[in-house]
């Protein structure tokens, strides 16, 4: 029974990867070893079965109140007492879980992103002659990525780029010796995202998965979640729902005319198949029919579609940060750079 699922929890816990999170490793051997606790999580539909999406499912629970021994252990750090808390909180509430698994998605950690993409926009606004954008973040989760300009970095290099007063700050690495872009962030008229399930920060149980996404001995990423969500708050971006192919005309057309429109993609294209990225690209192209815009793309090797590769290979473990002009008929697109774990390192090529 669950021969499948209970593999999935045991290779979990044996991985070493996990060994520096002894908490959800203990909860993960434990699931796997209850009969009873496997049943519930059978009750999802077989990709929604991951651990991540289950721990994250567990940890909604102990946020909403629903599962206090739970709570209780994860706040206190307790590997041992929450093991079995987390296999009376299935039990518990197995049809709420079950729903969480089939509606939720696991919402990727975003923070590194800012790192990534605070030059890269600065340069985009630069090269285009543009005092004043409008960011449209493709496969937006929560538009979180939408704050970049608000927040504030310290690069390895000595560099700071963004607001050194605001409540989000970051530290990411640069490798080799270009310095980063130092051109100002352009002021930003619109933030639009678009996503197929976007996640609205402005309803509590929105909120409260983001939150449940953070494994929960992570205590200074859930500090850094708790900034980004009061920033949002204070302009919240225009969330359009739909399939993102579809749904770009309708986000960039939130865009004021007289403003430069900047595509956000990031790690966004490769949950696509071959043909829907050429038709993404075939996307820009209509919408630079009538009028210049920008797009900036990080994604993993030979993912996005037209932007070089430096001759790297694929699957390398990094990835190429593109950055192209369209405008008309016409497309310039350089490769800018390359990324590292998420976005907390980068190294700059162009110029």
């Amino acid at each position: 029974m669950a021969t499948r699922t209970r593999q999935d929890f045991q290779r979990f816990a044996d991985s070493a990867a996990n060994a520096k999170n002894p908490l959800y490793q203990r909860v993960a051997r434990a699931l796997s070893e209850s009969d009873e606790a496997l049943a519930v999580v059978e009750g999802a539909p077989g990709r929604k079965r991951r651990p991540a999406l289950v721990f994250a499912a567990l940890h909604d629970l102990a946020l909403s109140g629903r599962a206090e021994p739970l709570a209780r252990a994860y706040a206190a750090d307790d590997a041992e007492a929450a093991a079995p808390a987390a296999i009376q909180a299935l039990l518990s509430h197995p049809e709420h879980v079950v729903e969480l698994l089939g509606r939720r998605t696991l919402q990727a950690d975003e923070f590194g992103r800012y790192a990534v993409l605070w030059p890269v926009i600065a340069e985009a606004a630069h090269r285009a002659g543009a005092e004043t954008v409008g960011l449209v973040d493709v496969m937006c989760s929560a538009g979180l990525n939408l704050n970049v300009g608000r927040v504030g970095i310290a690069y390895s290099n000595g560099q700071f780029l963004g607001d050194a007063t605001s409540p989000v700050q970051l530290a990411a690495s640069v490798v080799g010796k270009a310095p980063l872009p130092t051109w100002p962030m352009p002021r930003v008229a619109a933030r639009v995202g678009l996503d197929p399930d976007p996640i609205d920060t402005s309803k509590p149980e929105d909120a409260r998965w983001l939150r449940a996404c953070v494994e929960p001995s992570q205590r200074e990423q859930l500090r850094l979640l708790e900034a980004e969500l009061d920033l949002a708050a204070t302009d919240p971006p225009v969330l359009v729902k739909g399939d993102v192919l579809d749904t770009l005309p309708t986000a960039l057309a939130q865009v004021p005319t007289d403003v430069l429109p900047i595509v956000l993609t990031t790690w966004a294209l490769r949950d696509l198949a071959l043909d829907d990225r050429l038709r993404f690209l075939h996307r820009l192209d209509e919408a630079a029919a009538t009028r210049p815009l920008a797009w900036i793309s990080v994604e993993g090797v030979g993912v996005a579609p037209a932007v070089p590769t430096f001759g790297d290979r694929r699957a390398s473990g990094h990835s190429i940060i593109g950055l192209a002009l369209l405008e008309g008929s016409k497309m310039q697109v350089e490769a800018v750079g390359r990324s590292w774990s998420q976005g907390r390192m980068l190294s700059w090529t162009a110029g």
